[in-house]
């Protein structure tokens, strides 16, 4: 009889055990992943779009394991960053791009990217282009989502899945520079009218009310990436016929003067918003890092596109099907004339899930979703 009971309480406590590990791992490891931004984060949305900015064409995606090496859209060789954190912060499955007409029922509570080649914070930036999702428009798609996640899950248990399982994450800016006030036939009105302060003020007023409007629909948990060393990548250094180890000032000025107002926006939004986490991914220096010491980190080059043509460093000419390919990948620091290969991203995303507060801040991301 003693035995017996005995059995029944250690099946008893087996069983509080099981619903107690159940109960952990429903509340850990990450909800959902909201990914905005553009080209360095886009995982497809441009591929249903009347385009001039699109990846979905080979080499593009050509080490993409999920898609077995075809172009998806993504402007690199392999993942984007976004891609490696959520697998990093153990998601199943990468956040599915919002035009995707796959992104629908349920995958949605794994996130949704909305991030678009050529978008920026301003609506007028990448109008180069014709079509691409600005931000306001991403946030507009996300206000679509968070319906739509209500129905899945009760208005209740849908509040509580933004705020406290999912993250926000944004990457965008570069275009704005790039693809506005320093385009060089395009902007010209622009750069004499605003003075790089006024222009660098507009950005702020706007993404201010951009990140407002997401709290507004519960997102509490951001990770705001600054503008990368835009000086230093294949395209500036080609068209500007730079030493390897040289970058174009101008361009570099100008995002660090930005970066500057974003870390004060990113402090100001955190004590006006209650319950509100904003971090801070010091993408400029982490760059920089890497191409200062790229031999360090086992490249060959950090001046040189992979696969690109024109110029010194194939810097001029987007990567395609008639691109020259470099022999190996890995190596290489930037994957086409903009953007970094797989492996730079690789490097670049563990140390925003691990790293110290040099680079991501007050708290990496792994600290920011259990947080």
């Amino acid at each position: 009889m003693m035995k017996s009971c005995n059995i029944v309480a250690l099946v008893g406590l087996v069983l509080l055990f099981m619903i107690h590990l159940a109960n952990a791992a429903e509340n850990q490891g990450l909800g959902a992943s909201f990914i905005f931004g553009d080209s360095l984060v886009d995982s497809g949305n441009n591929n249903y779009l009347p385009t001039l900015s699109k990846a979905n064409i080979v080499p593009n995606g050509m080490d993409f394991k999920a898609s077995g090496g075809k172009p998806t859209g993504r402007y690199t060789n392999g993942r984007t960053i976004g891609d490696i954190v959520g697998e990093e912060l153990g998601q199943p499955n990468y956040a599915l791009p919002y035009l995707s007409p796959n992104t629908t029922g349920k995958v949605i509570l794994y996130g949704v990217n909305y991030a678009s080649g050529g978008a920026g914070i301003m609506n007028s930036t990448g109008r180069i282009f014709v079509n691409r999702v600005g931000m306001d428009i991403q946030v507009d798609f996300y206000n679509q989502t968070r319906k739509q996640i209500d129905k899945l899950l009760g208005p209740s248990k849908a509040k509580d899945y933004i705020m406290k399982r999912s993250i926000f994450s944004v990457t965008i800016g570069s275009n704005d520079f790039l693809n506005n006030y320093l385009l060089p036939v395009l902007s010209i009105g622009a750069r004499i009218s605003q003075s790089p302060d006024a222009f660098v003020d507009d950005l702020i007023s706007h993404f201010r009310a951009q990140l407002t409007r997401l709290y507004q629909l519960d997102a509490r948990k951001f990770v705001i990436g600054n503008v990368g060393p835009l000086g230093c990548i294949p395209y500036q250094k080609t068209i500007n016929q730079l030493n390897p180890d040289e970058c174009v000032e101008l361009p570099n000025k100008l995002a660090l003067q930005y970066n500057g107002r974003l870390k004060d926006l990113l402090a100001e939004l955190t004590d006006n918003l209650p319950g509100s986490t904003f971090v801070y991914a010091n993408v400029y220096d982490l760059v920089m890092e890497l191409i200062t010491n790229y031999d360090k980190y086992g490249f060959t080059t950090a001046s040189r596109a992979c696969c690109g043509n024109g110029g010194q460093y194939a810097g001029i000419v987007p990567c395609g099907p008639t691109s020259s390919l470099c022999k190996d990948r890995s190596m290489h620091v930037f994957w086409d004339p903009y953007h970094p290969s797989e492996a730079a991203n690789l490097i670049l995303a563990k140390k925003l899930v691990d790293g110290d507060t040099r680079f991501i801040s007050p708290m990496n991301l792994r600290q920011l979703r259990d947080h």
